[in-house]
């Protein structure tokens, strides 16, 4: 049985994804009813699955009319989504950060599941054993060698 957060996230993309315009407003409280959970889980959902690194932006409006809106971000084209993720990626990123870009990428179909699994042995936290921040940094470099290689594959 799939676990709560798994059943919110699923649902809430079928609502973006029905809507055809790739955003949506919700109340959380609402969500919160209709999956018989506490608010703060939606928010954990929104915060951990619904991120910029997997291609959505959200912004939430607190009070007694206050909403959540979530909006699915889609580029252009392959390579302007690889330059878009360079620039987000910058000197250093995490694992959490490398994981969600990558399922993205699978998502916007530039990569393959394969690819991915390949990415994401080559950047974990096992194989770069070497502390912080340079983990992250040496990550980043490899990431982003990584994805230049695919933006400039996809271009030939």
């Amino acid at each position: 049985m799939k676990n709560i957060s798994n059943i919110i996230e699923n649902y809430l993309k079928e609502v973006i994804e029905s809507e055809g315009r790739g955003l949506i407003e919700i109340k959380r409280s609402e969500i919160a009813d209709r999956f018989q959970c506490v608010p703060s889980q939606i928010n954990y959902v929104i915060n951990t699955r619904f991120t910029i690194e997997r291609g959505y932006h959200v912004e939430s409006k607190r009070g007694g009319g206050g909403y959540i809106r979530i909006l699915r971000v889609r580029a252009s084209s392959k390579a302007h989504l690889i330059e878009e993720i360079l620039k987000h990626i910058g000197d250093e990123v995490s694992q959490i950060a490398t994981e969600d870009i990558v399922f993205r990428l699978i998502d916007e179909q530039v990569i393959s599941k394969r690819e991915a699994k390949m990415i994401l042995a080559a950047v974990d936290r096992q194989v770069i054993a070497i502390e912080l921040p340079y983990r992250d940094q040496l990550r980043a470099r490899i990431l982003s060698a990584i994805l230049m290689t695919i933006m400039y594959e996809n271009e030939s």
